[in-house]
């Protein structure tokens, strides 16, 4: 009589495979979507950057570092859109991430910085180094 069918030990095998697989694939996954929702607060923060320098320019200090009106300040991952004229020299926008999003992105911050001494923006948060885009820095806000 032929033998029809798997048994179940390669049955078992390929099970013990997949879940292996899945292993590794489900944390690189996670990763990717973190990844995913940390890139939305500098697409809505780079969007700001032109507004804010013609405010800023117009007033001619960083009092114009103000909420600029039809600005997205929201988005999936985003929550909030930010704006502090810090002292006199520098103004600052963050973007706050909602609370159920990954454990690496939800709740931190992202904030763009302008120096007007020197016309030029950094970026800072306390964010996971993982997730962050490269020209961002972690440990500050």
């Amino acid at each position: 009589k032929a033998q029809q069918g798997f048994t179940l030990i390669e049955l078992m095998i390929v099970v013990a495979i997949i879940g292996i697989l899945a292993s590794i694939a489900i944390p690189a996954y996670q990763d990717y979507i973190a990844k995913a929702q940390a890139a939305e607060g500098p697409v809505l923060l780079s969007g700001l950057k032109t507004p804010l320098v013609e405010a800023i320019s117009t007033d001619g200090n960083v009092a114009g570092c103000v909420d600029v009106t039809g600005a997205v300040e929201a988005g999936s991952a985003v929550a909030s859109v930010a704006y502090d004229a810090t002292g006199t020299t520098t103004c600052a926008v963050t973007a706050t991430y909602k609370a159920g999003l990954g454990a690496k992105v939800a709740g931190k911050t992202i904030t763009y910085t302008y120096t007007l001494a020197t016309g030029a923006w950094a970026c800072t948060s306390n964010m996971n180094s993982e997730v962050l885009p490269k020209n961002c820095t972690a440990g500050g806000t």
